[in-house]
């Protein structure tokens, strides 16, 4: 009997050559839906609300993957990975089904990415009243022939403060002040006091960071929050009193900054929190502001390795390329 024949299933077509011989770069599926139930050290159940992408590379003799497959490795890896565990690491579930999904497709290279929304609580930063903030864990794995690799990463908003538009208030003020009759010193004293009005945005910061095989490094993703966080003018609260909505606006007004300053400020978080870590760790940053007095929104990014980051802070010199996520994710794992 012909093995690609089963009396229940009849022939498997997949597996059949194509019209047309010619391999595919990615092939799988998109927005897999999952609930995923972790125990934590007091006992209590905390649900992550998670979306998987799962793809692999199609060789030019199979007519098509085995859609049916990637269902079944989601759900076995979700077991065995997760069951038992007190703390979620998408990023290990993402390696753990990427490396299942090779084998069971017979793929050179599969990939996966997790996408989940989980809540955590803080305390607002003057009335102390517990809020619940919602974040996004991202966990991603390329497996292939050479290894894998895996990358975890946060999305966390903020509020930033304009400084363009701030200087140009501060020159206005200045002049009234100094038209007024108030000296120099006493114009400063003021500022000083009172942080000077200019327009908001609402951030949105992504930051990863990319590990290579064998490397446990203990990413926490409350602490890539925390970058992220503190990369804008102020960190933002579902939940305040009028105590915490002035701190708040103070405390933005007191730190303005680009989009651009984000950025830079995330890259130098991630580089002070892991200055342990190797040259061959990956980061990414991104920055997005909602714009208030424009129909835009703006946008920054960094990519690259820890050490081209510490080359370039080394030397102040412009790298002409950046590690891109795609290249690290790709690429061959250090020795």
């Amino acid at each position: 009997m012909n093995p690609s024949v089963s009396a229940l299933s009849g022939p498997d077509v997949q597996a059949s050559l194509p019209g047309l011989q010619v391999s595919l770069s990615r092939v799988g599926v998109t927005g897999v839906e999952k609930v995923i139930r972790i125990l934590d050290d007091r006992g209590t159940e905390q649900l992550f609300y998670a979306t998987l992408t799962c793809f692999v590379d199609l060789g030019p003799q199979q007519k098509g993957a085995h859609m049916s497959r990637f269902e079944e490795v989601v759900n076995d890896a979700i077991g065995e990975v997760i069951l038992g565990q007190s703390a979620f690491r998408a990023e290990t579930l993402a390696e753990r089904i990427a490396v299942i999904i090779r084998d069971r497709q017979g793929a050179l290279r599969a990939e996966v990415t997790i996408e989940a929304r989980y809540p955590e609580h803080k305390p607002a930063p003057e009335s102390g009243i517990p809020t619940q903030e919602i974040y996004t864990l991202y966990g991603s794995a390329v497996a292939s022939a050479a290894g894998t690799r895996r990358m975890v990463g946060v999305a966390a908003q903020g509020m930033t403060a304009c400084p363009c538009a701030q200087g140009i208030l501060t020159g206005r003020a200045r002049e009234r002040l100094t038209a007024d009759g108030f000296s120099e010193d006493e114009i400063t004293r003021i500022f000083d006091a009172v942080p000077v009005a200019t327009h908001n945005q609402r951030g949105l910061g992504t930051l990863h960071i990319g590990l290579p095989e064998g490397l446990d490094a203990g990413i926490d993703a409350m602490d890539l929050v925390a970058i992220v966080e503190e990369s804008m003018s102020s960190e933002i609260y579902e939940l305040m009193k009028r105590s915490d909505e002035g701190t708040v606006v103070e405390k933005a007004h007191r730190r303005p900054r680009f989009v651009e300053d984000c950025v830079r400020e995330a890259i130098r978080g991630a580089l002070d929190r892991y200055a342990d870590l190797p040259d061959t760790i990956f980061v990414s940053a991104r920055q997005e502001n909602l714009e208030t007095i424009h129909q835009h929104n703006v946008t920054a990014e960094r990519t690259g390795l820890f050490g081209e980051l510490r080359g370039e802070l080394a030397t102040g010199e412009h790298l002409p390329h950046h590690t891109s996520m795609r290249e690290w994710l790709d690429g061959a794992p250090a020795a």
